[in-house]
């Protein structure tokens, strides 16, 4: 077993050994604990989820709160640590008590406190979900599309849309994630009948040089590219195919990439940079799609981004649920209500939002492309509706 999947069965294993049965019982003129646990330090960090999350409590309890209750929200660090991971859901679901985990967003959260979850009976909202636990957990449902639907929907662009051959994939692989990105690949490859021409599962995280990955690929006679990046890999990788002269290539990205930070970085994106943004594309400054959330984030001084845009939604859809409780909110019936949910549509997002009773949560299937071209440093639409992965 790796050392890092030694920590993480480590960490489950104690929490699970120690923790007792949680209380899940909140007075019903007292505070509504909520929580969620997030990435705030560490290596890669993704605080907007919860600040919008708690932009949205903050406005709910400006306007009374629910049923005259008001929302405690908990944003605790999980510092990129599977330990630190299990101490944090400890904390906010044993010892506060909370009724649901809304708006977390981490690297390794879901795979770390899933079965912990599943014991106390809780239920989280994620609202980025990464690793695969948070797409196959009965207690965890995202709110987002995910890394693994993102890269089918940017492979069935380029294919049939842009109608491009000899497509290929660069992967880079933490932890258990290559099984899901292999499943997404199969996914494009059932609904169109197409392989790739190549596939490179080796790609480092935060590689100090990639011309050797980007040679092979030219080589390998690729003229589009699927690869799995965070900002300043992809970035390192679109530079060195620039420094190759390859300047032909088109890049099917994913979300991760999608940023005013990333554009402005990008000089030469070869033919083009698209990506199947999971909400609606939030550089499209006049949406009336996105205009409830920039006005709050943008009150907030939270960054505009695909992160905030999940934690706003998590908290969004929250609301609505717990809204419609007769009596106490408790724990169990916050539990019994997201079960039992009926889907909720968002022009923010092109799927209609469902906890549901199911074994997994993975149903938001719908992105917006986008298009990043060469010496603009913007994004700009490419498209008037959703791309939806078809229905089996």
């Amino acid at each position: 077993m790796k050392p890092a999947r030694r920590l993480v069965a480590l960490a489950s294993a104690v929490l699970l050994a120690t923790a007792g049965c949680a209380g899940s019982e909140s007075g019903s003129s007292g505070p509504i604990v909520v929580g969620s646990v997030n990435a705030l330090s560490g290596a890669a960090t993704f605080p907007e989820a919860s600040q919008a999350a708690k932009a949205v409590f903050d406005a709910a309890n400006a306007s009374g709160g629910v049923n005259g209750r008001q929302i405690q929200y908990k944003a605790l660090d999980d510092k990129g640590d599977p330990a630190a991971a299990a101490a944090a859901a400890r904390e906010v679901v044993g010892r506060d008590e909370a009724v649901a985990l809304v708006g977390s967003s981490s690297l390794i959260e879901c795979e770390i406190n899933n079965k912990y979850y599943e014991q106390q009976k809780i239920l989280s909202m994620q609202g980025i979900g990464v690793d695969p636990a948070c797409f196959s957990s009965p207690n965890i449902a995202p709110v987002n599309v995910g890394p693994y639907h993102d890269m089918t929907l940017t492979l069935l662009y380029g294919s049939e849309t842009l109608k491009l051959n000899d497509i290929c994939a660069l992967l880079e692989i933490a932890g258990n994630t290559l099984p899901s990105y292999q499943a997404a690949i199969d996914e494009w490859s059932a609904i169109t009948g197409k392989k790739l021409k190549y596939l490179d599962a080796t790609v480092p995280y935060g590689g100090s040089d990639y011309t050797s990955y980007i040679v092979k690929a030219r080589n390998a006679g690729c003229k589009a590219i699927t690869v799995n990046p965070v900002e300043p890999d992809s970035i390192g990788q679109l530079k060195a195919a620039a420094a190759q002269g390859w300047n032909d290539v088109t890049w099917l990205l994913l979300t991760s990439v999608y940023s005013e930070n990333y554009a402005k970085a990008i000089t030469n994106a070869g033919a083009g940079v698209y990506v199947p943004a999971e909400f609606y594309p939030f550089t499209d400054a006049t949406s009336p799609q996105n205009k409830d959330w920039r006005e709050l984030m943008t009150k907030n001084n939270i960054p505009l981004t695909s992160f905030s845009q999940g934690g706003y939604l998590a908290a969004k859809y929250f609301l609505d649920v717990i809204r419609g409780i007769q009596g106490d909110i408790t724990r169990e019936s916050v539990t019994k209500a997201l079960r039992e949910m009926k889907p909720i549509t968002d022009p923010m997002v092109g799927t209609p939002y469902v906890f549901g009773p199911g074994q997994t949560h993975h149903d938001n299937t719908a992105g917006w492309p986008i298009k990043l071209a060469s010496g603009t440093n913007k994004w700009e639409l490419v498209a008037n509706d959703w791309l939806r992965i078809p229905k089996k």
